[in-house]
């Protein structure tokens, strides 16, 4: 059981990297909500606690096929928004966006490569090898340029990782100035859990090659990674659209231009790169696996060139606030988030179905913030720092409404003390604990415990710690801006001793993960939701009433990679 859910659950969290809205001056979020969302109908009740029916009415309005299944940038998404910002005023929030209302625009761009002109050969001994559209390799999207072609000599550069903190160096004696780079995805299995997280990301690899001066990139799977994400499955979704941040001049953010070109390769036709070389892939993946891999320029060169569409979009963050109690204090912001988004109308089902609803992933983490934010603007005191509340768009496509928020936050930057984060928890069999992932890189922790004893909910470790989920959701732009941030998450521990929580993550990973039947029908555990909720309105009043700001833990990794706000 235990591989199985990892698999699982590993495709989840990648398969999370792969869509314009409207924008709101007025302050009054009801009249801004489109009209749809005040006629779905009402939620029939499965608990008995206010709380948990509260949590059910917000799931199955944002679960409804009347959000279309929330793709960014579409009208379902716009509908979805209007509706959260209705029940932000309706909790007695106040207005956090723009020009004093509930809204941030994101402007973004959507990138759909193109099959036509795509290809990837191989020019070497005298001959040429042309690998297969789809089959053998599949082209990236190009934010920079709507055609491309680039042909140059090839290095092999191994995983294209450089962290001289664990004495590692891929690009040792190696020029990559007018090259392209071959490399495998991933890291060694030598490093610790949190650096191998940080160094498989496809946009560190990336960054590496271009400040080496590489002019575009093969990536070739690996047998391990595809048994984590098939082949099959890459393939299937190469005309799905890929998305980034548009600054204000249009130009896409955080890509890189100089890299003029970006594929992928199978693993069953890694031979085909490496054809008539001094090392086959088989070779490559062993010394991989061993820890020894090391990389060398290869014979001839490589072609890479694809066309991609790409156009402007928008969409929002929806920002609502609860005012500190402290004059002082007041002024710093503890922000709660949860990603609205999800992947909107698909391939059909079995029964015909085309919307995925996302009700698990993730509306029932945006009705969890909402009945966190009702508990604590019904709380005697409002906590002494000002709690900000954003459900967030594009978390689907690369985390990127998060990431627009903590770049141009409507508040001032400095006062972001901490994010809580709420993403995906699967409840569907009950527990009777929650997993705050990322409690060991800061003094979070400690009003954590404090507020799971005051709750009496028992506090279960990451039961997947070496795929490190706290880097795969919207805390990890928090992160990577210096703020110490959490992720709760559903428990792991039986309530009844007969529904496990752990098979049930691995049922829905296997079966519903961006699928047609991640809607309302699933057995949703409203009380362990309502539990949730109480433990985050804890946290949050503990860590906003604290004299002082959390801060990173001495010697962790986050902390002292991205430094404090």
């Amino acid at each position: 059981m235990s591989r199985t859910l990892r698999i699982a659950l590993i495709l989840a969290v990648l398969a999370a990297v792969a869509f314009a809205g409207w924008r709101c001056s007025r302050p009054n979020p009801s009249a801004e909500a489109p009209a749809d969302a005040a006629r779905l109908p009402d939620a029939v009740p499965q608990s008995s606690d206010p709380a948990a029916q509260r949590i059910e009415v917000d799931l199955r309005r944002l679960a409804d096929d009347a959000m279309e299944g929330r793709e960014t940038g579409t009208r379902g998404y716009d509908l979805a928004a209007g509706y959260v910002a209705a029940r932000f005023a309706d909790a007695g929030l106040q207005p956090a966006g723009e020009d004093g209302g509930y809204f941030q625009r994101v402007p973004l761009l959507k990138a759909t490569v193109q099959q036509d002109g795509a290809r990837l050969a191989v020019e070497r001994g005298g001959r040429t090898i042309e690998l297969r559209f789809g089959e053998q390799f599949l082209p990236w999207a190009n934010f920079d340029a709507p055609s491309h072609t680039v042909e140059a000599p090839a290095v092999f550069v191994g995983h294209a990782i450089h962290a001289p903190d664990l004495e590692h160096d891929d690009f040792a004696g190696l020029d990559l100035r007018g090259r392209i780079a071959v490399l495998l995805p991933g890291a060694p299995e030598s490093f610790d859990d949190h650096r191998r997280a940080f160094h498989s990301s496809q946009q560190e690899k990336l960054r590496a090659l271009a400040a080496r001066g590489a002019v575009g990139a093969v990536f070739v799977s690996t047998p391990q990674f595809e048994a984590r994400v098939p082949w099959a499955r890459q393939r299937a979704g190469w005309d799905k659209p890929a998305m980034r941040l548009r600054g204000e001049d249009g130009a896409p953010l955080d890509t890189f231009p100089q890299l003029q070109g970006v594929a992928a390769v199978s693993a069953a036709a890694a031979d085909l790169v490496f054809a008539d070389g001094e090392r086959n892939a088989a070779e490559l993946f062993a010394a991989a696996r061993a820890g020894t891999l090391r990389g060398f320029p290869l014979q001839g060169t490589l072609l890479i060139a694809g066309r991609t569409q790409v156009g402007p979009i928008e969409s929002r963050n929806v920002l609502a606030k609860l005012p500190g109690s402290d004059a002082e204090l007041a002024r710093e912001h503890v922000v709660h988030t949860a990603h609205l988004d999800h992947v909107g109308i698909g391939a059909a089902d079995a029964d015909g179905d085309t919307i995925h609803n996302g009700a698990l992933d993730n509306a029932l983490g945006v009705s969890i913030m909402l009945e966190t934010a009702r508990t604590l603007v019904a709380a005697d005191a409002a906590p002494r720092r000002t709690q900000l509340f954003a459900a967030l768009t594009a978390e689907e496509q690369g985390l990127l409404g998060a990431q627009w928020f903590v770049a141009h936050p409507t508040v001032p930057r400095e006062s972001l003390i901490a994010n809580l984060n709420l993403d995906m928890p699967v409840l569907t069999a009950p527990s009777t604990d929650v997993v705050a992932i990322g409690i060991e890189h800061s003094t979070l922790r400690q009003a954590v415990e404090a507020a799971a004893a005051e709750l009496d909910v028992k506090l279960s470790p990451d039961p997947f710690p070496e795929e490190v989920v706290f880097v795969r959701s919207d805390q990890y732009a928090f992160v990577r801006a210096g703020i110490p941030a959490l992720y709760l998450d559903g428990g792991t521990l039986s309530a009844d001793g007969e529904r496990d929580p752990k098979l049930a993550l691995a049922y829905f990973l296997r079966n519903c993960y961006h699928r047609p039947c991640d809607d309302a029908s699933q057995p949703i555990q409203y009380d362990d939701a309502a539990r949730l909720a109480r433990l985050s309105a804890a946290v949050a009043t503990r860590v906003g009433n604290a004299d002082q700001r959390p801060r990173w833990n001495d010697g962790d990794f986050f902390g002292e990679r991205f430094g404090s706000p």
